[in-house]
């Protein structure tokens, strides 16, 4: 894989809440951005700078990378179609619908020689960081347990809610809880999944709740719970580690190690679902280091901090959890890792 020189010509696919934060971290890199939807994005556009492009194929032909930011089932299709024009792939969570499109996404880039980065921001704020290097430097002994949670308002926009369509409670927002839960604890074993109210015949009415319990190939046990809970409802994440010499934790309610918000640095959640949807950017400026990190990748070859592998494990849980659900909350296995 060859190394990239000079300032990077980035396009971004779609153009709702999380594009802001896209387009702010590439162009704190000196980036040059162009954008394309559906919904031609004039006010977006306007405050960044940035041109529109006609279509999909007209963005591939200025650009170095792509960034896709539209819906889950888009993913696939739209990372096959750039990296078979040999464009490196920044891909929002979750990458793809099912493990297997996911695993196709990254085969596919491996072969062509191009990076893919799975979006788990979360692994970039600076109080999940400062969890996982202390639990990985011991500093907690040896891990016994997690407890994550992750709630708000919810999504303004309909196909969140239907599960066939994509969307769905733990695929888009618990998965974030699910990746740290791999990052800190490695390889899932089994899965068991509960939501309340259940949905019907895959659509979600808010507010829901969700329970996803793994038990990690080492005896690590973890529990996330989550929520989109009606207009009005604030964000808010939480997460505990426990080991046999301590116990490490984060509350970004609390407002501190992370969580204060960034003045000015709520443009993404104001786009789409409001302040209680998106989690704001913090003093970290966790989307920016996330983007810095992937673009320093292609400068040299390394690896990211979230790799493709990771991006498809996440999902692969997701898959477990909703086989779960579908059989009443009982335990579903996960084969090994590759």
């Amino acid at each position: 894989m060859t190394a990239h020189d000079g300032p990077l010509r980035v396009g971004l696919i779609g153009a709702g809440g999380i594009a802001a934060a896209h387009l702010d971290a590439w162009q704190a890199l000196g980036a040059e951005c162009v954008i394309t939807s559906r919904t031609r994005p004039a006010a977006l556009a306007a405050q960044f700078g940035v041109e529109i492009a006609d279509d999909v194929d007209a963005l591939l032909d200025r650009v170095d990378v792509v960034g896709i930011l539209a819906p889950t089932p888009t993913h696939p299709d739209l990372a096959l179609r750039a990296i078979a024009r040999g464009r490196h792939v920044v891909c929002e969570k979750p990458l793809a619908v099912t493990a297997a499109e996911a695993r196709h996404m990254a085969d596919a880039a491996e072969a062509a020689g191009v990076r893919l980065l799975p979006a788990h921001v979360v692994r970039y704020f600076a109080a999940y960081r400062r969890i996982q290097e202390s639990v990985v430097g011991g500093g907690i002994g040896a891990l016994r347990t997690l407890r994550l949670s992750r709630a708000g308002a919810g999504p303004t926009t309909a196909w969140f809610y239907d599960e066939n369509a994509g969307g769905g409670l733990i695929r888009d927002l618990l998965i974030h809880d699910i990746d740290q839960a791999l990052w800190l604890a490695g390889p899932v074993a089994s899965v068991v999944a509960r939501q309340d109210p259940p949905s019907v015949a895959g659509r979600l009415s808010p507010p829901v709740t969700a329970t996803v319990e793994l038990t990690h190939a080492n005896g690590v046990t973890t529990r996330i719970d989550g929520g989109w809970l009606g207009a009005g409802a604030p964000f808010r994440t939480t997460i505990e580690a426990v080991g046999t010499d301590g116990v490490l934790a984060h509350d970004s309610a609390a407002g501190a190690d992370g969580g204060s918000t960034a003045e000015g640095a709520d443009a993404a959640a104001a786009a789409e679902g409001g302040p209680g949807y998106l989690p704001p950017q913090t003093d970290d400026r966790p989307y920016r280091a996330q983007i810095a990190d992937f673009a320093e990748t292609i400068r040299t070859g390394r690896d990211a901090r979230v790799t493709p592998a990771d991006g498809i494990a996440a999902v692969a849980v997701v898959d477990a959890a909703y086989a779960s659900i579908a059989e009443g909350g009982r335990p579903v296995p996960l084969p090994p890792p590759d």
